[in-house]
């Protein structure tokens, strides 16, 4: 276990299930297509599913804006969820990282880092299980972080409708 899985299991442990290794397909080729029970994504728990409730109602009382969370429980072993917004100045990107943490603290979980706040160009909350990324519009378009995470996830309806 990496020490960031250790850190986020000791903030929130009854929110994370553990992580086994998938074990080798051994199924014929015809099942492929169905994916083994230890591939399938794990449900989220209670207390993940509160914090990412507390991060969208402090986000949206700041009016941040185009908000996407982004599952990525089975790409990285750091976190669950991405939240990515964007605030309109470095005034409101900093208000918008200080309304999630007051929120969470308020919750009872509190982050385990903040950084950018300073600069406002970028502000970066990790709560454990979820990551909250406020940009400004430039710089969310500079790193693309949604392109980064997502690459290969097309749903079933976009991947027929290119097809």
């Amino acid at each position: 276990m990496t020490t960031t899985d250790s850190r986020a299991h000791a903030r929130h442990p009854e929110s994370r299930a553990p992580r086994r290794a998938a074990p080798a397909d051994t199924a014929p080729a015809a099942h492929a297509a169905t994916p083994h029970p230890s591939h399938r994504k794990p449900p989220a728990h209670a207390a993940e599913r509160q914090l990412r409730a507390h991060v969208a109602q402090a986000l949206e009382e700041l009016k941040a804006r185009d908000v996407r969370e982004i599952d990525v429980r089975e790409k990285s072993s750091v976190t669950d969820w991405l939240v990515i917004a964007s605030g309109t100045s470095s005034r409101h990107v900093r208000s918008i990282a200080e309304e999630v943490v007051r929120q969470c603290k308020q919750a009872g979980m509190p982050p385990l880092g903040v950084e950018g706040e300073d600069e406002g160009d970028w502000a970066l909350v990790d709560l454990g299980d979820v990551v909250v990324h406020i940009m400004q519009p430039r710089v969310r378009e500079f790193y693309g972080l949604e392109r980064l995470w997502t690459v290969g996830d097309q749903a079933p309806d976009t991947a027929a409708e290119a097809g």
